[in-house]
């Protein structure tokens, strides 16, 4: 978690509500866009979190198989964004 984010534990855990909400979302036909966004959004908002991640982990540690697994996390955060986007059939425009 970044230094700039205040109260580290109750972000991550309404990150983690917010997540389980849009996956139940998903599920959902009726609410099924709301939450495909409100994902994508929370996916896009938790990424700069996770290139804090890797970089702390590669000043401390190098090149470990944390270090590596936590880079390899970046382009993932895309795939996931595209798998929302995808499942929930949604449309731009």
């Amino acid at each position: 978690m970044p230094d700039y984010i205040p109260n580290h534990k109750a972000m991550v855990f309404w990150s983690g509500v917010a997540e389980v909400m849009g996956g139940i979302g998903i599920l959902i036909p009726y609410t099924r866009t709301y939450a495909a966004w409100g994902l994508i959004l929370l996916l896009i908002a938790v990424f700069p979190a996770n290139i804090d991640m890797f970089l702390k982990a590669y000043q401390k540690q190098g090149w470990t198989l944390y270090t590596c697994l936590t880079l390899l996390r970046l382009p993932l955060q895309f795939v996931l964004i595209y798998w929302v986007y995808w499942s929930a059939e949604l449309k731009i425009g």
